[in-house]
């Protein structure tokens, strides 16, 4: 594990982009895992901004999203959909047929849907890069406390402490979704690297107990220690709890020294 701290969301956009344009330049049919969110929307406005300046051609890139709310639909303004075409996919020369995102308004058989959507990602070759964010009880995608470490696309049912947190994102009156589709922690430890961005004193602890606590379900991030190419790239605020800090960057400074292609 790779514990890259930065000063400020402006410092991990640049970072975490740099990365993600390293490894599409190194592999034009990347299969690339991506997540949506706050943090994510600069790292998105980077990468739009690379392909701009024509130095990033993303026409054979495949794409999977994390998740998406179970009951809204592609064009709802708080869709998963919505946020990856007006922050990404809009600004870049992905071809629509290799975008994959969960349908929120599918019906039925959810345990055949998920498995498909897991079958979809085999046929692809596996993910290359999945891109990650946390919540403040350690989640990743939508893997709540609990979660299987073993666990594969599935419908999840949302805790209230994320139900409250996405509420300030709906309109007055407007229930949030309660369940979501969401790729597994068995899922994304699947995926050849991995890269999680945190940004925030309210994501101090979810981090701290990600990278140097136990490895539990009720911090589904924490399964992260399992994998042998991860990377966290944090703010100051986000990596307040950290008790290891100094070596983290002694860490850093030797990788980049050492191993310099793991940094481009």
């Amino acid at each position: 594990m790779l514990v890259i701290l930065k000063r400020d969301n402006k410092e991990i956009s640049r970072e975490a982009a740099q990365l993600v344009a390293s490894a599409v330049r190194k592999k034009p049919a990347l299969t690339l895992g991506l997540a949506t969110g706050g943090t994510m929307t600069g790292v998105y406005g980077h990468l739009a901004e690379f392909h701009k300046q024509g130095s990033l051609d993303f026409s054979q890139v495949v794409t999977f999203n994390l998740d998406e709310y179970l009951g809204l639909a592609d064009r709802h303004p708080q869709s998963f959909h919505y946020f990856m075409h007006e922050h990404f996919f809009r600004h870049v020369n992905v071809d629509p047929r290799n975008i994959h995102i969960p349908d929120g308004t599918v019906r039925g058989n959810f345990v055949q849907y998920c498995a498909a959507y897991e079958d979809g990602i085999r046929k692809a070759g596996g993910i290359d890069l999945q891109i990650l964010g946390i919540g403040r009880n350690g989640h990743i995608g939508f893997n709540e406390p609990t979660s299987s470490l073993g666990s594969r696309t599935r419908l999840k049912v949302l805790s209230q402490e994320t139900i409250d947190d996405n509420a300030k994102f709906f309109a007055p009156g407007e229930e949030s979704p309660r369940c979501a589709i969401t790729m597994g922690i068995g899922t994304i430890l699947e995926a050849r690297k991995i890269i999680l961005l945190a940004t925030g004193a309210a994501k101090a602890t979810a981090v701290a107990k990600s990278i140097e606590g136990p490895i539990a379900s009720a911090v589904s991030a924490s399964a992260l220690q399992l994998h042998p190419e991860v990377t966290f790239i944090v703010d100051e605020q986000a990596a307040s709890q950290l008790t290891q800090r100094d070596y983290y960057r002694r860490v850093l400074e030797m990788t980049a020294l050492l191993t310099p292609e793991r940094m481009s």
